[in-house]
């Protein structure tokens, strides 16, 4: 399942929730017994903390260095593909221009937003509004760092596999969000590595080491003092808690009892 409760000694000292990247307001409505969860917390931890310094450091970090042009990186024809599809999201020629491979990449990965509330970030507005301390499991560095060491061999990969899914991008959204709703963490998994498999396999695996194993364990270490101290609230992408890898095996394997919370969302799985 998707939530879980972590506990030690008899004791819990937090909650793990398992996310998914989306606006769908099927995933916005929890219902009370998850709030108190939620609320009553002492820490709410999520992968990056949306505050505005970080957003505008993004920003300037997904744009490609002055004087670069992003069509003389990817060539003529595969940027005529990315500005076609960008089109759609919004983002006028000149930006295009500007954007890293990577950055088009991750844009085209998801469906153009409509509101910008979504599962993560309505949560950590619940839990401030509730005076819960919101903290990083990751700096803004730490979660680029992997896609900004791929090569533009591996970037061009992933983007081309984008470019390739753009026109599905709501569709496979919808996909994801009707499997998470079935509260089945495996059958997620399970279609994300099919999506990945469409990948060359050497982004791919450098996607999976870098993108997922290796910031598991680092948040993973991040939490841990929270996590000693009770109270904590964790709640991260679904797919980081999944796997030999995933931070429900890193926890157990650090002693730690973990055991399903119930359901988050109002209605039934």
């Amino acid at each position: 399942p998707l939530f879980w409760s972590v506990s030690r000694d008899g004791s819990v000292l937090g909650y793990l929730l398992g996310t998914i990247h989306s606006e769908d307001a099927r995933v916005l409505e929890y219902n009370s017994s998850f709030l108190e969860k939620l609320t009553g917390s002492r820490v709410f931890a999520m992968e990056l903390v949306p505050d505005l310094p970080t957003l505008a450091a993004l920003a300037e970090r997904m744009q490609l260095p002055e004087g670069q042009d992003l069509e003389q990186l990817v060539g003529e024809r595969r940027f005529a593909a990315v500005k076609e599809s960008l089109g759609s999201y919004g983002v006028p020629v000149s930006q295009v221009r500007t954007m890293q491979p990577w950055a088009a990449m991750m844009t085209l990965s998801v469906p153009p937003p409509k509101t910008g509330l979504f599962m993560d970030f309505s949560l950590s507005l619940r839990a401030s509004g509730a005076g819960v301390k919101v903290v990083g499991l990751e700096t803004l560095d730490e979660q680029l760092a992997f896609l900004e060491g791929m090569s533009l061999e591996q970037q061009l990969a992933l983007l081309d596999h984008a470019i390739n899914e753009s026109g599905r991008a709501q569709e496979v959204h919808d996909e994801l969000v009707g499997i998470y709703l079935a509260n089945d963490l495996d059958a997620l998994h399970d279609h994300a590595m099919a999506q990945l498999d469409e990948v060359p396999e050497e982004a791919r695996a450098m996607f999976l080491e870098q993108g997922i194993v290796a910031r598991n364990r680092r948040m993973l270490e991040t939490a841990l003092p929270h996590l000693h101290a009770g109270g904590l609230f964790i709640a991260v992408g679904a797919l980081h808690l999944t796997g030999d890898s995933g931070l429900l095996r890193l926890l157990a394997d650090r002693g730690y009892d973990i055991a399903p919370a119930g359901w988050p969302f109002n209605g039934q799985p």
